[in-house]
């Protein structure tokens, strides 16, 4: 029902579309959300109704999106609201304001995303630094008997499909930036992994998570994957 209501709902709105909006094109459209994030946070630590700073992955998602921003249009407010994120968690020695790497989640890399086209820009060895630290997390990063990363310390065994989106582009970017290539090949195999553990064949969608010990109650007893599709995970995916 929530759904149909959803849909009826986008529909009405899309229905309303002024003449000028239909012209516009995606960027503006994108300008036009980031914009009113910004307005909404204005300081970009705020955003996903945080109360405090916190390291986080659905503040790197946005703010990576206003740096995708700021290289298609060369305005600077999207970058200065990205880099202002940053600047906060990070302090001068280029310790990561609230992380801790011994909890192994790898959520938390999502955020490093966002210092590559940082440092590129500026050379602040802080954020040389902070890389570091999430590198060195996915180095003794808990796996599965295959080498899959587990989601976190306290979901062992576990695979998700949404750590795919959390991980492997920061590692994959890691690699081609400071020349460690033989981390591509545990890239390719974060990937092969997630496809064969968490693939319906039924359907040719993928699960949102796999427990190799099948012992959630969420797991099922003989392919250890979870019952569910997600519609988020499989959009990061």
């Amino acid at each position: 029902m929530k759904n149909i209501l959803f849909i009826a709902l986008a529909t009405l709105l899309l229905s309303c579309e002024t003449p000028q909006e239909k012209t516009k094109t995606p960027t503006e459209w994108a300008i036009e959300m980031a914009k009113s994030d910004i307005q909404r946070n204005p300081e970009s630590w705020m955003l996903d109704f945080s109360k405090h700073p916190r390291w986080a992955y659905c503040q790197g998602l946005v703010t990576l999106a206003d740096l995708k921003l700021w290289e298609a249009t060369g305005d600077s407010l999207f970058y200065t609201y990205a880099k202002s994120y940053a600047d906060t968690m990070i302090d001068e020695n280029g310790i990561i304001r609230g992380y801790q790497m011994d909890k192994y989640n790898i959520d938390m890399i999502n955020a490093g995303k966002i210092l590559f086209p940082l440092y590129a820009a500026t050379g602040d060895k802080r954020y040389k630094t902070a890389m570091d630290s999430l590198r060195q997390q996915m180095r003794k990063h808990p796996r599965t008997s295959e080498g899959g990363f587990w989601h976190k310390n306290v979901y062992p065994w576990q695979m998700w499909l949404d750590g795919l989106y959390m991980g492997v582009p920061f590692l994959t970017e890691y690699a081609a930036t400071f020349q460690e290539n033989a981390l591509f090949d545990d890239v390719a195999l974060q990937i092969k992994l997630i496809h064969k553990h968490l693939k319906d064949p039924a359907t040719g969608l993928y699960r949102h998570g796999w427990d190799e010990s099948r012992e959630q109650k969420w797991s099922d007893s003989i392919t250890g994957q979870s019952k569910n599709v997600w519609g988020r995970g499989m959009g990061w995916y």
